[in-house]
């Protein structure tokens, strides 16, 4: 069975993807077994214009770098047409690849996550002790 691989978007113009490469493991909570297509599970951002990215999840903070592929990876789409003999009931299948995309980068997470932990605000801070000072009088 030969298959064939198709560029609609021309040699020059595919779309440019990335990886995303990450140590260990990403757990999905079970409510969220059901939806994972277009689940955000972070934020991705490259707060310079160095090739250092920084990948937030909940409380975690990720720093990593764009690594560049020693060689691309093609991103493709299964397409199958379906060829029917009008003189009999065999009906077969053809198979044909199209590309929609080409990986050239990966971001590389490659150190432990740094945990974000926020300071409670001395305004605050200053109004919970006066509200308690005004209370035991």
């Amino acid at each position: 069975m030969q298959i064939q691989v198709r560029c609609s978007c021309g040699a020059e113009s595919c779309p440019e993807w990335a990886i995303v490469e990450l140590q260990g493991v990403v757990e999905v909570q079970p409510s969220f077994q059901d939806r994972l297509q277009n689940l955000v599970i972070g934020e991705l951002c490259r707060p310079s214009l160095q090739e250092n990215y920084t990948f937030t999840v909940g409380y975690h903070e990720l720093t990593g770098s764009k690594v560049t592929l020693k060689k691309p990876l093609l991103v493709l789409k299964k397409v199958k047409y379906m060829d029917v003999d009008q003189g009999s009931d065999n009906s077969s299948a053809e198979v044909e690849l199209d590309v929609i995309g080409v990986i050239r980068h990966k971001i590389l997470f490659k150190t432990r996550p740094r945990a974000l932990i926020s300071k409670p605000q001395p305004a605050l801070k200053e109004r919970a002790n006066a509200a308690g000072s005004s209370l035991s009088n």
